[in-house]
C-alpha cells in the first residue's frame, strides 16, 4: 500500500463521519462551513472529526440511536426478515478487512525499518567524533526515541478504528456518480431499498428485476444478487458491470453510476390498486389512512406529492401523501371528515381493512430541492401538515440539512399528530416545532412568530402549505421579511 493510498484510506465521506459521531450530515456541513471542521476534497480526517465533537464518545450510540427509532417510527418502515448481511457477504467483508489488517502490518513493518535504520545512522554519525555533529545527532536520536515510544493514538481514535472497522462489517458504503450521493446499505436490503430509505431519488419501475429501469453501471465494489431477475442485459451492458439495483445487495463498499430523478417531471404516472392496512382514527373528525401497494408495483412519487383515491362507493377525491417516499409501498393519508365529501363519509363509514383503494398520480411540484444547502423551514395549517410531515421525513431520510423548523397551526381539526411532532423535537438535536392554534382568516398573527423567530429568512428554504388564505398570508410575511422568492414552496390544501 502506497503512503498516498494509506493517507486516502484514512479519509471518511462525510456520511461515515456524521455515522461515527451520531450526529446528522447537516451538522457536519455546518461545522465546515463555520469554519470549525476541516475537509479534503469533501472528506474529513479522523482526527479533526474527534476535535470538532471532542464530547463524542465513539463507542455510545445513544444519539445515532434516538434519531434511527424515530425516523423507522416514523417513516413505518417494515420489519426486516434478517437484521445480519448474507454469510457470504460477511465472509467477503471480512476477507477484506484482513486484506487491510496485513497491509496496514506490512506498512508499520517498512516503517519500523526506516525508522531503525535512522536510529542507527544518528548513533554512527553521533559516534564520528565531531562536535557540531554530536550536537545535532545527539539531540535528534533523543527526539526520534521519544516519538517512538510515545503512545501515537489516543484512546477516541482507537475508538474511532473499532467502531468504523465493525461498521464497515455491517453496512457498505455507496457513492452514486456523477452526482456523488452517499448512503449505507445495512442488514440484507437491496441497494435500491437502501437508496430509497436515505430519502434518495432513483429512477425504478417494478422493483422485481423484470422491468430493468433501475439498471446502473458498477464503476468499483462487488455486488451479490438477491433474487432472481428476469431482465436480460445485452452483452455490452454486461461488459461494462450493469447490476439491477433492486435485485443486488453490497458486497463491498461501491461506486455507482446510476440516472437519479432530477425533479416531478421524471416521474411517470402510474395507477395502482392498493389495499387498506389500516384505519386509525386520531379524533372525531381526522383519520389516517394505511394503504398498501403490491409487492411489485410500489409508488414511485416524490416527498410532497400527491395521488387521486378512488374507492369502492366510486368517490374520488385529490390527497397529499402523508408518508415518506422511502417506503414506498405503506402510503399514509390524513382524511378529514367534511359535509359533502363522499370519500372521507366512506373511510370514515364503510371502509375496512382488505378493501381496495385505487390510486392515480403522483402529481405536484412541491417538492423538496435535491440539494439541501440551506435550513429549513416548514409552515402548515390544518392537514396541509400530511405533505409537509412527507418533506420533513424525507429531509430525515436524506440528513442534509442544517436545521428544521416546523409551525403547525391547527384550526378545529387540532394538532392530530402533536406527539409525533414532539418525538421528533426529542430525537433530533436540529429540530424545532412550534404549534399554534387559529382561526384560518387570522393565521396571519400566528405566523408573526416565524419572523420574531428568524429574523434573517435569506438563509433558509420555506415549504408552506395549507388552503389559500393562509398561502397568502404566509407568502406576504416572509416576502416583506426578505425571503428571496425563489426559496418559498408552496401547495394548497384543505
Amino acid at each position: 500500500m502506497s503512503d498516498q493510498a494509506s493517507n486516502d484510506a484514512q479519509l471518511l465521506t462525510l456520511t461515515r463521519a456524521a455515522r461515527l459521531v451520531g450526529v446528522s450530515r447537516g451538522a457536519l456541513q455546518k461545522k465546515i462551513k463555520n469554519g470549525d471542521l476541516q475537509t479534503f476534497e469533501g472528506m474529513v480526517k479522523p482526527e479533526d472529526l474527534l476535535h470538532a465533537y471532542p464530547d463524542t464518545q465513539l463507542e455510545d450510540n445513544a444519539g445515532l440511536e434516538r434519531f434511527t427509532h424515530i425516523k423507522d417510527e416514523a417513516f413505518a418502515n417494515r420489519v426486516r426478515e434478517r437484521l445480519l448481511p448474507e454469510p457470504e457477504v460477511l465472509a467477503e467483508r471480512l476477507a477484506g478487512l484482513g486484506r487491510e489488517l496485513a497491509q496496514t502490518r506490512a506498512l508499520m513493518e517498512r516503517y519500523k525499518t526506516i525508522t531503525d535504520w535512522l536510529y542507527d545512522k544518528f548513533s554512527e554519525y553521533e559516534k564520528s567524533g565531531e562536535r557540531e555533529v554530536k550536537n545535532i545527532m545527539g539531540p535528534l536520536k533523543l527526539w526520534l526515541r521519544h516519538e517512538l515510544e510515545k503512545q501515537s493514538t489516543s484512546d477516541y481514535l482507537q475508538s474511532y478504528l473499532v467502531k468504523d472497522s465493525f461498521l464497515r462489517l455491517m453496512t457498505a458504503h455507496v457513492r452514486l456518480l456523477p452526482g456523488r450521493r452517499e448512503f449505507f446499505v445495512e442488514g440484507s436490503d437491496t441497494i435500491l431499498d437502501a437508496a430509497l430509505r436515505a430519502g434518495l431519488s432513483l429512477r425504478y419501475g417494478c422493483s422485481n428485476g423484470n422491468c430493468g429501469l433501475c439498471k446502473a453501471r458498477l464503476v468499483s465494489g462487488k455486488t451479490l444478487p438477491m433474487r432472481h431477475s428476469d431482465y436480460v442485459f445485452s452483452e455490452a451492458e454486461k461488459s461494462q458491470g450493469y447490476v439491477l439495483l433492486c435485485s443486488h445487495t453490497a458486497v463491498s463498499d461501491l461506486e455507482i453510476e446510476v440516472a437519479e430523478v432530477e425533479g416531478a417531471q421524471d416521474i411517470p404516472a402510474q395507477t395502482i390498486a392498493t389495499r387498506v392496512k389500516k384505519i386509525e382514527q386520531l379524533n372525531d373528525d381526522m383519520a389516517l389512512l394505511h394503504l398498501q401497494t403490491p409487492r411489485t408495483k410500489r409508488l414511485q412519487f416524490l416527498a410532497g406529492q400527491s395521488v387521486t383515491l378512488e374507492t369502492g362507493n366510486g368517490a374520488e377525491a385529490e390527497y397529499p401523501v402523508a408518508s415518506c417516499p422511502c417506503d414506498d409501498r405503506n402510503l399514509q393519508f390524513h382524511i378529514r371528515r367534511a359535509p359533502g365529501d363522499r370519500l372521507a363519509d366512506f373511510v370514515f363509514r364503510k371502509l375496512k381493512h382488505g378493501d381496495i383503494v385505487e390510486i392515480t398520480g403522483p402529481k405536484g411540484e412541491f417538492v423538496l430541492r435535491e440539494d439541501l444547502p440551506r435550513s429549513l423551514i416548514f409552515l402548515a395549517y390544518g392537514t396541509g401538515f400530511a405533505p409537509i410531515k412527507s418533506l420533513i421525513e424525507n429531509a430525515m431520510a436524506r440528513d442534509a440539512a442544517e436545521s428544521m423548523h416546523l409551525y403547525w397551526i391547527a384550526g378545529e381539526e387540532g394538532h392530530y399528530l402533536n406527539n409525533l411532532c414532539r418525538a421528533w423535537t426529542d430525537a433530533l438535536d436540529d429540530f424545532q416545532y412550534t404549534p399554534a392554534t387559529a382561526d384560518v382568516a387570522k393565521s396571519a398573527a400566528a405566523l408573526r412568530q416565524v419572523a420574531k423567530d428568524h429574523s434573517d429568512l435569506s438563509g433558509f428554504d420555506v415549504y408552506v402549505a395549507g388552503p389559500e388564505a393562509f398561502l397568502k398570508a404566509a407568502k406576504k410575511l416572509l416576502l416583506d421579511n426578505h425571503l428571496p422568492k425563489n426559496q418559498l414552496m408552496t401547495a394548497r390544501v384543505g
